[in-house]
Order: C-alpha cells, then structure tokens, then sequence
C-alpha cells in the first residue's frame, strides 16, 4: 500500500482523499464536533462563534477539508524544499494517517487550525538560508508568531523555535535577533494598547499563555499503548532514516531537518505544561510527526517493515473508528 504514495503522480492526490475517508469513517455515523477550551485564543473565540454552531454535516466536511489541505500543503512545502531524495507524497499520507490517532485529535479545534500557522512559519524559517540581508523575513517570523501565540496560546513554544531556527541558520548579529523579538512583541503591545484605550487593560492576562503541569489523559487502555506504539516506532524510525541520509543532504537541507527536529521536541510536551491545553493540543505535533515519518515510508528499499507498521496504524484506526461510532 505504501508505495503508492512513494511517486509524485497526480492519482496520488485520489488516493489521498480515499485515505482520509477510510481514516474518518465514522463521521458517516458519529457526528462531527468542534472542540473549544475557554481561555485558548482568538481562534477558539472564532471557532464557538462561526464554527459550532454549523450543521454536524458542514463540521465533517470542514475538518476534512482542513486536515487534507495541511497534509497537501506541507507536503508540496517538503518537496519544494528538497527535503528528500525524491519527490512523493508520504508526508501527506503520514499526516492523514496520524490525524486519526487520538480520538481528541479527530474534532476540529483551535490546534488543528493553528497548524496552518506553524507551517507557515516553518517556510519562514527555512527562507532564512536564502537572504543576505534577511530583516524583512525575521521581522514577519516574528510577527506570525506573536500572531499564533494570540491566536493559540499553547503555541508560545513557537518563540524557542524561531530563535533556535536563527541561531544555527544565520551568522549571529544582534540587529537580526533585535528585529525578530520586535516581531513576536508588535500583536502584544498593539494589543495592550487597544486594551488599554478601551479601559479593559485588566483582561489582558486573559491574552497570555498560563503554565501548568498536569496530565491530559486519566487512563489508556492496552490497545491504545500498542497504537502509541506503532506511532513512535515509525517516526523513531524515520529519524533513524533521516540521520542515516544525512551525508547526502547539502548543510542548508540538514539545518531545516534540524529546526524540524527542535518543532518536533518543543511541541510534543505541550499537553502536559499549558493549563487550558488537553490532548487535542498534541495535533500540533502532527506537521513534525509527519515529516519524519515519511522518511521512514520512502527511504527503505524493501517495504516489508513500512507496509507492515502502515496496516497496524490502518487496524488501530479501524479501533478508533468503532470507538467513536461506538460512544
């Protein structure tokens, strides 16, 4: 099954909409729901307000169409970039494959939207190799990301990973890492302004990312370890996969695996330190998960592991999909 997504063909983008109808069958039966945390950001204000109260039936077709459109989007980003050693689509079969993972992570929600913001910026980032005099490219870094981090609380991790990104990206100079701190500072300071004007400067701290370590998840159940399972041996081995290739790769291509890398490590935790964050904030590690475990289903030669760790990830979908029809 895998090497169907192993060419860059244009049957591929088919066989994608197959996929992501197979992984989110039981919107056919369930319906679909939007999911909102108070506190979170403008995103979920814009989410309960436009979004919620829809048809069930406008829901399904929305998170589809989300879910599709990011998986195709940071797939022609990854290809554009180079990032591998051949053009295919197993980015976006990854990220439709993972999305149905946590039944959290199948309700559309203020992560799930956020996701669009986190590749662009990640577009941003890699941009950075291609500039001599890149103050235009770090000041808009930084100003989409102080816009998510409004937008999406959690996301404030954005901020370690745009400095990171500069850091082993560009030569250090002061002005540079000034310009990016006065981007990721612009939406605040307009925002306390407006606040402040209005006479409401008090519900600023109701804009700021609250910290709080907890966990999102009371109790899983054996079938739901295996899953877990399935999910990090494959992208353990797509790293695997992408160190061994490394060599190959031009320095530039290996600093944007790099800022990957750190999106990955700084994105995982985020459940389990941001007070209005559950499970359904893990989907932001979607677009790092992805990427490296598509390394993982087109850098083998022999598809026996890759096709084998596919259909386990197909059988605990099929779980999830009674699951959710089941409750």
């Amino acid at each position: 099954m895998v090497f169907l997504f192993r060419d860059k063909a244009i049957t591929n983008i088919f066989f994608l909409l197959v996929l992501i109808i197979a992984v989110h069958f039981h919107f056919f039966i369930s319906p679909a729901t939007v999911t909102i945390a108070s506190n979170e950001g403008f995103i979920g204000i814009l989410l309960k307000k436009y979004i919620q109260p829809l048809p069930s039936a406008v829901i399904f077709n929305f998170y589809i169409a989300i879910v599709f459109l990011q998986a195709i989007r940071l797939n022609t980003a990854l290809n554009n970039l180079k990032m591998f050693h051949q053009q295919h689509y197993t980015v976006a079969m990854s990220y439709i494959l993972f999305s149905g993972f946590f039944i959290q992570w199948t309700s559309i929600t203020s992560a799930l939207i956020a996701n669009f913001l986190i590749i662009w910026i990640y577009l941003k980032l890699t941009n950075l190799n291609n500039h001599t005099s890149p103050k235009n490219t770090l000041f808009n870094v930084g100003l989409l990301c102080g816009i998510t981090i409004l937008a999406y609380h959690p996301t404030v991790s954005l901020i370690a990973i745009a400095f990171f990104a500069l850091a082993i990206v560009r030569p250090f100079r002061i002005a540079e890492w000034f310009i990016l701190l006065m981007g990721i500072l612009l939406p605040f300071y307009l925002l306390t302004a407006y606040l402040y004007l209005t006479d409401q400067l008090q519900l600023l701290v109701q804009f700021l990312p609250h910290l709080q370590m907890h966990l999102p998840i009371d109790k899983l159940n054996s079938i739901a370890w295996i899953g877990i399972a399935v999910l990090l041996i494959t992208v353990v081995l797509g790293i695997y996969h992408n160190q061994e290739n490394s060599g190959r790769m031009v320095i530039h291509l290996r600093k944007n695996w790099g800022v990957m890398f750190v999106l990955l490590l700084l994105m995982l935790p985020i459940p389990f330190i941001f007070k209005s964050a559950s499970l359904d904030s893990a989907v932001l590690s979607l677009v790092p998960l992805s990427a490296f475990a598509a390394n993982f289903y087109s850098y083998p030669k022999r598809l026996l592991l890759p096709n084998l760790l596919f259909w386990l990830s197909v059988a605990f979908l099929a779980y999830n999909n009674w699951l959710l029809v089941k409750n």
